[in-house]
């Protein structure tokens, strides 16, 4: 079984480097997949890892040139597990340098492209993964998710993303953007693949002292019975200006195939989601200046050569960093600057604390919440590299579940008249991942959009 399992990792390696040429989706395909010994219900499967989370031996580089030469010396603590439970690793997927940014444009491997229409982006930052899903590279694979970076590129691709509640998987291993934001979660073409791997990837671990004790859940289980009279609460704000109306017209399919199984719908309010934009991108900048302070060619990567030790770090950092990551970590310093502190991060902390309370009340009136992954579809290739607003506007649905620290996740309802995928998110209360496991689980049964494959 071993070697069978060893057999069809390879082949699938060889397909995909033969496939990839253009899409770009992966960073490296390993010659010899990393090979599980464990057993499970996906032993000899084999998954792709985006390129921030650590596998022992193997080269992690965030797509930065400044951690281009940088090997892996542990095993991320999800790494672990799926070595435990047999599946084989068959390389590492492109992403937006350190996770910055929401078209995986931003790689110092250049842009991924969507296999739905090689000119557009595949979202991002897990744009690799999904990519390498949607076109059916590999069966599934693990993205990290920190404003809607697991869910924005599946909305775009066509594929699941699922983002845990904060707490629920591990993050040891994971090389920080925002480490009261990040999570990572699991990307599949199917509900039944997706609960599978969460059952593997999920529970408490000693090593992050942010992981949740609970107790195992079985999320497989949860995807039996049915979805009569959960309520589903519809937030107003999310339904308004900006969003392209070939999407709002698949989101009322979803509400009409909901309603036809029992689910009852409720317009609710969340009327601090304004603000979620500009406190994320205060909080997640903050956060990532100091997390990227250690990259300063000493310990990590690139290191360029100068006669003092100030100036090393300036050219080191100068060369090795992309325009997105300087721009974030510009913006960071200045919020945590003194100063500056109390005006831009405190208050952030504190519009956070609301945005939170937005949801807390609204989850005592409804078990779930429907929205829009992303206001659009997927866009062309470089249409908003020059408007980082803009670009930082295609998370406006999904950031607030990141602030809140809530479960969320994104799945292909319809398609629009250029054939390109759009995306349904249902967001739910704090580790009530089986609820929104459930209700994607009964709307795929009676659809047939996750079954259709690109040609690409």
């Amino acid at each position: 079984m071993e070697d069978l399992s060893k057999l069809i990792a390879s082949e699938i390696a060889q397909r995909a480097k033969k496939k990839d040429k253009f899409l770009n989706s992966f960073v490296e395909i390993y010659d010899k997949p990393v090979a599980g010994s464990g057993s499970s219900q996906l032993a000899g499967m084999s998954i792709a890892i985006k390129d921030n989370i650590c596998i022992q031996d193997k080269i992690i580089t965030c797509a930065s040139k400044i951690l281009s030469s940088h090997r892996a010396v542990y095993d991320a603590t999800v790494i672990e597990k799926l070595k435990n439970a047999g599946l084989s690793i068959v390389g590492t997927t492109n992403l937006d340098e350190f996770a910055f940014g929401s078209s995986t444009e931003n790689s110092c491997y250049g842009p991924t492209r969507n296999p739905w229409d090689t000119q557009r982006v595949p979202g991002g930052s897990s744009g690799g993964s999904c990519a390498a899903v949607a076109a059916r590279l590999v069966p599934f694979a693990l993205g990290s998710d920190t404003g809607g970076s697991i869910r924005q590129p599946a909305s775009f691709c066509g594929v699941i993303g699922f983002k845990p509640t904060y707490g629920r998987v591990s993050r040891y291993g994971l090389i920080a953007f925002g480490s009261s934001l990040d999570q990572i979660g699991p990307i599949t073409t199917n509900f039944s693949d997706c609960a599978q791997l969460l059952n593997i990837i999920c529970g408490h671990d000693r090593k992050d002292s942010t992981s949740a004790k609970l107790d195992f859940c079985d999320f497989s289980e949860g995807l039996k019975g049915g979805i009569k009279a959960i309520k589903v609460g519809l937030p107003k704000e999310y339904f308004g200006k900006g969003l392209n109306q070939e999407v709002k017209a698949a989101i009322d399919d979803v509400i009409s195939n909901f309603k036809k199984q029992g689910v009852i719908f409720k317009e609710i309010s969340l009327p601090h989601t304004d603000y979620a934009v500009a406190t994320y991108y205060i909080i997640s900048s903050s956060e990532a200046s100091s997390n990227l302070q250690r990259f300063d060619g000493i310990r990590y990567g690139l290191r360029k050569q100068s006669k003092s030790l100030i100036d090393l770090y300036l050219k080191t950092r100068e060369a090795g960093f992309g325009p997105e990551a300087k721009r974030r970590i510009l913006l960071g310093t200045h919020s945590l600057s003194s100063g500056y502190y109390d005006a831009y991060y405190l208050k952030a902390l504190k519009v956070r604390r609301l945005i939170k309370d937005d949801f807390d009340k609204v989850f005592s009136e409804v078990d779930a919440i429907l929205t829009p992954t992303s206001p659009t579809t997927a866009f062309k290739l470089g249409e908003r590299a020059s408007d980082p607003l803009s670009m930082y506007l295609s998370d406006i649905y999904t950031i607030p579940a990141n602030l809140a620290g809530i479960p969320a996740v994104s799945f292909p309802c319809g398609f629009d008249k250029k054939d390109l995928p759009i995306g349904a998110q249902l967001v739910g209360k704090a580790f009530d991942e089986v609820t929104l496991l459930k209700l994607g689980s009964a709307f795929e049964s009676l659809t047939d959009f996750h079954k259709k494959i690109p040609v690409c």
